[in-house]
C-alpha cells in the first residue's frame, strides 16, 4: 500500500494503545490482538483450507451469519475462520459454534498481514459491509485468493469518491466481487470505474427472519407483559435514548418497559434503575413468579435482544443520538412500529421504514411522547405501522441465497459423503 496509508495505520494503532490506558474496549482489543497469532498457530489445521469471514463488530457479524450457517449446512466439513476488529463483536461471539477458530484481526500493517495470511490456507475471504483494509486486500489479491465483500453500501461522501481518494478506490478492485445492497451503490462505484459489482440486497433481512422463526421464549418476560396494554422494548440503548424514554415511562402507568442497554456494567445498570419511579428489576435477578409485579425489566445479559422484541407492541432502537442507530430490522421483523433518533442517514432500512410508515424518527422527549400517544390513541395506526414493518422485511429477503449461489457456482468444495 501507499506509504502514507501505512503511516496512517501505525498512527491509528498508536492511538488505540494510548486510549487503552483509560478505555476498556481499547485495552481488550490490544490484548486480543496480542493473542491472535498464538491462537492461529495452536488451532489452525494446516492440512485444511479455510473460509475466512471478517466482521468489524457484532452488527456486521449478524450480516455474515446467515451465509456462514448456510455454508455449514451444505458443507459441514468446511473450515471457518472468523475474525473481529471490535471487542463488541469478539467478546460476544468468541464461542460461536459454526466457526472453527475465532480471533481479533491484527492491525493492517504489512508485517501483520504477511504473518496472518501465512498461518492459514485460505479457500476464500469474505469481508462484511464496511471492512476495507488495504494491505490485507492487496496481499489476498497477490496470492490469488478469491475475496468478497457482502452487504456493502456506499454513499457519495465516502473517501472512495473524493478527488484525493484514488488510493482507497484502488482497494475496491482487489475484491473478486462486491455485493452491494442497492442500485445507488453500484452507480457510485461505476463512476470511479469499479465494475466488479453485484446487487444482492442486505443479508440482515435473512438473519432477522431466521431469528424470528427460532425466537427463544422467556417465561419471566411472558409473565411481565401478558396483561400489559402496551409494552415498549428498548434495544441497544445509550443514555441519550434513555433520557427521552424513561420520563415517559415514569408518567404512563399503562406502559411496561424492557430496556436492553447496548453496553453495561454494574454502575450503568444501577444508574438506569435509580431513574425509575415504578417497580423495576434486573432480568437475571427476577424470578418468574415475581415478574408480573414488575413494570420495567433491565436486560443485564447479552445475546437475547433479538428474541425479546417479540414481546413488544412498539420498539425503540437506540444509537440515534450518537454514532448511528443499531439494528432496526431485529424489531421490525416482528411486525411492530419502530422508533429511533435522528442519526439514521447511513441506514437505508431506517429511511425505507420511515417512508413506508413502519418507523418514526424522534428528536426529543416531546417528539417521543407525541409518537407514543398517537400509537396508543389510534389502534389502527399501531396495527398498520406494524404491518408495514413486517411487509418491508418480507419483501427484502433472499440476499444470502443470491450471494451463496454467485460465490459457490465458481468454486469447487466437496460435500461430505455420509
Amino acid at each position: 500500500m501507499n506509504p502514507f496509508y501505512n503511516i496512517g495505520i501505525k498512527a491509528y494503532a498508536l492511538g488505540v494503545k494510548i486510549a487503552s490506558v483509560y478505555k476498556a474496549k481499547a485495552k481488550k482489543m490490544l490484548r486480543g490482538q496480542a493473542e491472535t497469532f498464538k491462537t492461529l498457530e495452536e488451532n489452525i489445521d494446516t492440512e485444511k483450507e479455510y473460509i475466512w469471514f471478517h466482521a468489524s463488530s457484532l452488527g456486521e457479524f449478524e450480516q455474515g451469519r446467515p451465509l456462514i450457517e448456510k455454508i455449514k449446512v451444505d458443507y459441514p466439513e468446511a473450515k471457518i475462520l472468523l475474525s473481529f476488529f471490535s471487542p463488541s463483536g469478539y467478546e460476544v461471539r468468541k464461542g460461536y459454534s459454526n466457526a472453527d477458530v475465532v480471533v481479533y484481526l491484527p492491525f493492517d500493517t504489512p508485517q501483520n498481514v504477511a504473518r496472518f495470511l501465512s498461518l492459514v490456507r485460505l479457500k476464500m475471504a469474505i469481508f462484511i459491509k464496511y471492512e476495507f483494509w488495504g494491505n490485507y486486500l492487496q496481499e489476498l489479491k497477490r496470492r490469488e485468493i478469491p475475496t468478497y465483500i457482502i452487504s456493502a453500501i456506499f454513499r457519495p461522501g465516502q473517501v472512495f469518491f473524493r478527488p484525493w481518494g484514488r488510493m482507497f478506490a484502488d482497494m475496491l478492485r482487489c475484491y473478486t466481487t462486491i455485493f452491494v445492497q442497492n442500485e445507488e451503490s453500484r452507480a457510485l462505484l461505476r463512476k470511479i470505474g469499479v465494475e466488479n459489482v453485484e446487487i444482492s440486497g442486505d443479508t440482515r433481512f435473512d438473519t432477522v427472519a431466521k431469528v424470528r422463526e427460532n425466537a427463544k421464549e422467556f417465561p419471566a418476560i411472558e409473565h411481565m407483559t401478558e396483561k400489559s396494554p402496551l409494552t415498549l422494548v428498548m434495544g441497544s440503548s445509550w443514555q441519550p435514548d434513555e433520557d427521552i424514554v424513561i420520563p415517559y415511562f415514569n408518567t404512563h402507568p399503562e406502559v411496561k418497559l424492557i430496556i436492553a442497554p447496548h453496553e453495561f456494567n454494574n454502575e450503568r445498570l444501577n444508574a438506569i434503575k435509580a431513574r425509575m419511579k415504578r417497580p423495576t428489576s434486573l432480568y437475571t435477578m427476577t424470578p418468574e413468579s415475581e415478574a408480573a409485579e414488575v413494570d420495567c425489566l433491565i436486560i443485564d445479559c447479552f445475546g437475547i435482544l433479538s428474541s425479546i422484541y417479540r414481546y413488544g407492541q412498539v420498539a425503540y432502537v437506540g444509537g440515534g443520538f450518537g454514532s448511528g442507530i443499531h439494528n432496526v430490522n431485529e424489531a421490525a421483523v416482528y411486525g411492530i412500529p419502530v422508533i429511533f433518533g435522528p442519526k439514521h442517514e447511513k441506514f437505508q432500512e431506517a429511511k425505507d421504514l420511515i417512508a413506508c410508515g413502519g418507523a418514526f424518527e424522534v428528536k426529543s422527549a416531546e417528539d417521543f411522547a407525541a409518537v407514543m400517544n398517537k400509537l396508543q390513541e389510534k389502534p389502527d395506526l399501531l396495527r398498520r405501522s406494524g404491518q408495514m414493518s413486517r411487509n418491508y422485511i418480507e419483501t427484502h429477503l433472499g440476499a444470502t441465497e443470491f450471494i451463496y449461489k454467485n460465490i459457490f457456482s465458481s468454486l469447487r468444495i466437496r460435500k461430505s459423503v455420509n
